[in-house]
């Protein structure tokens, strides 16, 4: 680390330029080539991907994403029919749409497909408008001319709105207006933690410069791996968050050597040497924690946590050489006016365990138990709503209120029922009568069925190979009365009707989907639990040379989890203060539990290293337990609670305004800090770690013999 710091401070301006250099590159680069992000997933041998993939089959014009133009009125509907039917006859000649159904019969039509599409009262209405591919498959300007198209219609007697996939794309929040309220926020706890303009801009121009790589490098990224289409903003979340934190750490190392005498070249290396290291591990941390989802074997989160590793990798990289090179243009300026002053007039400052957290420090170490009890109530108390997650895809049910998606859901289930924007398709492949026959008699044993509102006919393709059956739930899609129908017609209802014939049948639709998506991924939540813990455990056994460490850490950071998932159940399912961030209440994204836990565990062990590794520094040097603990606490205290504010400002900025799932990352990221940062570390690691006593440093000899050696914050290179 001393080669690679003193590198960049003497050739401060070669390595400056050099990151600009690639700075522009890759964004130019990232512009020319475009993007090809994808909420897509493969789900190869589920249920519902083999029903889809006979619709491929049997019904090509009716295997695309299918989604509703809605139209309701204070008057009887048919009173507009021509003038709708007209538009939608404009609609149907549109690129990428394969069919549109109209819920009026044109004059001359001798049957109408789409009665069934107007409401009991008349005054609701819905076309049916089915694309060439899936949403995430279409262009921007394909569902955009729909929707120009459609919204013509708009007057003060007839309210036009859009739900389904392809629409819901199409008008989700892009970015998140919160962001730069958060910057703010991050500036100006800089700036009173320094009293310095340049201290306060280095770590926040650090970080922001970083991220603008990273978002390109995720752009150029996603013509390889599948990528979801949030993972710029969720790379930006947390590229921000550990990049102010990272850079925070080091220039504040910086800082004390300068008050303490260490000329510029000399103090920037020691940091980097110390905190640098540090920062090293800590990302290294993080990355293999995000890389750790590549074990479960699912595309959909290969490409998430590539995407993420590769962004906690490049703020790891611009802290440890870029960061070094600005420190040494800046010099002494990132010092206050007044501590310059005292360092003229005075002298060296060396960093004395004195103040506020030394006080607390100390009051830790004479209350070990009382005060790991209050913490531990107090995590337990936070996870409590967990035991009652549900875990799903949320639809436009979860939408803000008074968006397109949501006023055409509400309006769909006002007039159909709650459980038609959630329909289920029965498929079938048929190869004989008597698999005719099964279907037959199967729609007629689903009509019977508890919690179903509608049950279409049996209706075959062209060539008699594939059959199916449209069916309505009466609950509405996000319900677990929806889950258990599905549960049954699978488990139960098909068995009993194919016992003789043997038809394959399978239950498809975004619902059976979401739920097997789900299914798949609550399975693998134990296994990236275990992996996550031992390989965690074994970089803080080899960095800390103890038994005990790793293991409290691990715990703790389940606490940390579970206290973060059950404030995510509380807004986002019990709706607790959902209005004020703009979003409905409704099942927990499935696939956010494994992204958390990624993130949690790698940024929680940020603070853990550098919080043990200043403790870890005074017990090699005086091989006192109590008074290393004390004075790891006492320098790291400021720093760590300042860092915790400034990505506690970050993420919890990204919850307002911006898409569902960034805003459960975002306030489930900025609970978990708060906790973590203001009772776990604070509180209940050193706590525990006075309780323990000398036992925190023991590691057997043998095993010390083989593990290798890392220093942390040390001065030796």
């Amino acid at each position: 680390m001393k080669s690679l710091a003193r590198f960049a401070v003497r050739r401060r301006w070669f390595v400056l330029i050099l990151w600009i250099v690639l700075a522009i590159g890759i964004n130019v680069l990232s512009v020319t080539v475009g993007t090809s992000y994808s909420n897509s997933f493969n789900l190869p041998g589920t249920n519902s991907v083999h029903a889809l993939q006979l619709l491929q089959k049997g019904f090509p014009s009716q295997a695309g994403d299918t989604d509703q133009i809605v139209f309701s009125s204070a008057s009887p509907l048919n009173t507009q029919a021509t003038t709708i039917n007209a538009t939608l006859d404009t609609i149907k000649t549109l690129p990428e749409v394969a069919s549109v159904v109209s819920p009026f019969c044109a004059s001359s039509q001798t049957t109408c497909p789409g009665s069934h599409q107007v409401s009991h009262s008349g005054l609701i209405a819905y076309a049916t408008v089915t694309f060439t591919g899936q949403a995430n498959q279409l262009s921007t300007s394909d569902v955009t001319h729909v929707e120009t198209v459609a919204s013509h219609l708009r007057s003060p007697q007839l309210a036009v709105n859009f739900g389904g996939n392809a629409f819901a794309n199409q008008n989700a929040p892009k970015g998140s207006p919160g962001e730069a309220a958060g910057l703010l926020l991050t500036a100006v706890i800089l700036f009173f933690a320094f009293g310095s303009l340049a201290a306060m801009v280095l770590p926040l121009g650090v970080a922001l410069f970083a991220i603008a790589i990273a978002s390109a490098a995720t752009s150029l990224l996603s013509h390889a791996l599948s990528i979801a289409q949030f993972a710029p903003i969720l790379g930006s979340l947390i590229g921000l968050g550990v990049g102010v934190d990272y850079a925070l750490f080091i220039v504040t190392r910086t800082r004390q050597n300068l008050r303490a005498g260490m000329e510029v070249e000399d103090a920037i290396v020691n940091a980097s040497n110390t905190s640098g290291r540090a920062v090293l591990f800590a990302g290294a941390t993080v990355v293999v924690a995000l890389l750790g989802m590549l074990t479960l074997g699912f595309g959909f989160l290969n490409g998430l946590g590539v995407a993420a590793a590769l962004t906690v990798f490049i703020t790891m990289a611009a802290s440890l050489t870029l960061l070094p090179s600005l420190l040494a243009m800046f010099k002494l300026k990132i010092l206050s006016k007044k501590e310059r002053r005292q360092l003229v007039e005075e002298g060296p400052h060396a960093a004395e365990m004195s103040g506020g957290w030394n006080k607390w420090a100390r009051f830790v170490s004479r209350h070990p138990r009382r005060l790991s009890v209050l913490a531990i109530l107090v995590g337990l108390l936070v996870a409590i709503p967990t035991l009652s997650i549900n875990l799903g895809i949320s639809d436009a049910g979860s939408d803000p209120a008074g968006s397109t998606t949501r006023i055409a859901y509400d309006t769909l289930a006002r007039g159909f029922g709650p459980g038609f924007n959630g329909p289920l398709v029965v498929v079938g492949q048929i190869g004989s009568s008597a698999d005719l026959a099964t279907m037959n008699a199967l729609d007629t044993s689903i009509k019977s069925l508890h919690d179903v509102a509608f049950v279409g006919p049996v209706v075959t393709n062209a060539a008699k190979t594939v059959a199916l059956i449209n069916v309505v739930p009466s609950s509405k899609p996000q319900s677990t009365q929806t889950s258990a129908l599905i549960d049954q017609l699978r488990q139960s209802t098909i068995p009993a009707a194919t016992t003789s014939s043997h038809t394959p049948i399978y239950v498809g639709g975004a619902r059976a989907i979401s739920d097997d998506f789900s299914h798949i991924l609550n399975s693998k939540i134990p296994l990236f639990l275990a992996v996550i813990i031992i390989l965690g455990g074994l970089l803080l056994m080899i960095a800390f040379r103890s038994i005990l460490i790793p293991l409290v850490a691990a715990l703790m950071n389940l606490l940390a989890v579970a206290s973060s998932f059950g404030l995510v159940t509380a807004v986002f399912q019990w709706g607790w203060g959902a209005s004020l961030i703009g979003s409905g209440s409704g099942p927990i994204e499935s696939y956010l539990p494994i992204i958390m836990i990624a993130i949690l565990f790698g940024l929680s062990m940020d603070y853990q290293v550098f919080l043990v590794s200043r403790m870890h520094e005074d017990w090699v040097h005086h091989g006192d337990n109590e008074r290393a603990i004390v004075a790891g606490q006492s320098t790291t205290g400021r720093v760590i609670t300042a860092a915790a504010l400034i990505m506690i400002s970050v993420f919890f900025s990204f919850a307002f305004g911006g898409q569902r799932i960034i805003a459960e990352f975002g306030i489930g990221l900025g609970g978990a800090v708060l906790l973590d940062a203001f009772v776990i570390r604070t509180v209940l690691v050193p706590a525990l770690m006075h309780f323990i006593g000398r036992a925190n440093w023991w590691i057997p000899k043998s095993l010390d013999r083989v593990i290798p050696r890392v220093a942390l914050e040390s001065d030796e290179g």
